[in-house]
């Protein structure tokens, strides 16, 4: 395997860091918004799945 320098390995580091894509401040804003309303959707979901498992065996074992 090659070896580089340090020098050598700053430049590398500089040219892969300047190809990276850099989303834009209005992509940032939606993908927060989407991932926290993703997020409500999935707690809600599972807190409406509890609660009818909940009932059901509360239901069952009340009835013993």
């Amino acid at each position: 395997m090659a070896r580089t320098n340090p020098i050598q390995f700053v430049q590398q580091t500089r040219a892969e860091v300047a190809k990276i894509a850099w989303p834009g401040r209005r992509e940032v804003a939606l993908t927060t918004v989407m991932v926290f309303l993703l997020a409500v959707i999935a707690a809600t979901f599972f807190f409406l799945v509890d609660f009818l498992i909940r009932s059901g065996l509360t239901t069952v074992l009340e009835a013993f």
